[in-house]
């Protein structure tokens, strides 16, 4: 259950990447949203919008260009001793989107699942180390006789639960779950994201929920985030987002969910989207269209939105 509590605060986020002498293409430029303890924060758009840089740049993996990230108050990108940053390590943790390419091939499943116990010395024994390995497999539901098997005799299910239960090794308090499901079977899709919620519950966790199929986004996550080409357009509760989008772009998103209903399909209108439609002439900021739903737009188009929302009420 989440609560009022801020766990992650990103303020004005940037991550500039060089191409060339003189190129600079702009991942994430200027971001700002938090993540309260306990909830599932689903950050979607398509691909190339920023959205997994924007996970990477959170957890350090890349150094921010510019802003702020804070996490249980402290700055994660201000200068920190090897110890702090082992520290804060351990409280925040990533699941990637290929369950293959982010296992050591090399390394059997209870080394990989242990390297992060090894790390921060969290097994006082050989005997404690493998019976927490072995918890950590049936806690994601795989046997413990799994321990000693490589990744490339799982399937992709299989693997993507060995990256679960070794980003819970650690016992953290946040995970970002970079498109954790992408590279899934349809029928695993929902086991995997059940897993989550069930640890979710079980374990206090706060999630970054990173993806861009908006249906099962909408399935996991209490608040939503939409980006497009590194920009933050439209953040709100998860019903509010579905039942009232508002910028153009999310409703281009939304237009685009495929339904289980052949007649529907037939007849569905997709929504194109059309950056041009924007009043060039005035600036476009995040504004808080009504309490809790933010959407990036120029003063013309507040007001419009405004009047959107009130004739629905």
């Amino acid at each position: 259950m989440a609560s009022n509590e801020k766990l992650l605060e990103v303020k004005d986020l940037k991550q500039h990447f060089r191409v060339g002498r003189k190129g600079v293409v702009k991942a994430v430029d200027g971001i700002s949203f938090d993540i309260y303890k306990g909830e599932t924060f689903g950050l979607v758009g398509e691909s190339g919008c920023g959205k997994s840089t924007t996970g990477r740049t959170i957890i350090r993996l890349y150094d921010a260009t510019g802003g702020q990230v804070k996490f249980n108050g402290e700055d994660v990108h201000g200068k920190k001793s090897t110890q702090e940053l082992k520290k804060f390590n351990r409280k925040m943790q990533m699941i990637f989107q290929d369950p293959y390419a982010s296992l050591n091939s090399r390394m059997n499943v209870q080394d990989i699942i242990a390297e992060g116990i090894d790390v921060h010395g969290l097994a006082k024994n050989d005997k404690e180390r493998k019976e927490r390995v072995e918890e950590l497999l049936e806690t994601v539901g795989l046997n413990k006789e799994h321990a000693s098997r490589f990744p490339h005799e799982f399937s992709g299910g299989q693997r993507q639960r060995i990256g679960i239960a070794r980003a819970l090794a650690v016992k953290p308090e946040f995970i970002i779950a970079d498109e954790p499901i992408s590279a899934l079977d349809v029928s695993i899709q929902a086991q995997v994201v059940n897993l989550m919620k069930q640890l979710q519950q079980e374990h206090d966790l706060t999630y970054l929920f990173i993806a861009h199929d908006l249906s099962m986004v909408k399935y996991i996550s209490d608040r939503i985030g939409v980006m497009y080409f590194g920009n933050m357009v439209e953040l709100a509760d998860s019903d509010e987002l579905y039942e009232n989008p508002l910028h153009p772009y999310t409703k281009s998103l939304l237009s685009a969910i495929p339904l289980p209903d052949p007649d529907y399909e037939r007849g569905r209108t997709r929504v194109e989207y059309d950056p041009s439609v924007h009043n060039q002439d005035e600036e476009s900021e995040f504004r808080e269209i009504k309490p809790g739903h933010w959407v990036r737009c120029t003063p013309t188009e507040f007001q419009k939105y405004k009047r959107e929302l009130e004739s629905k009420s």
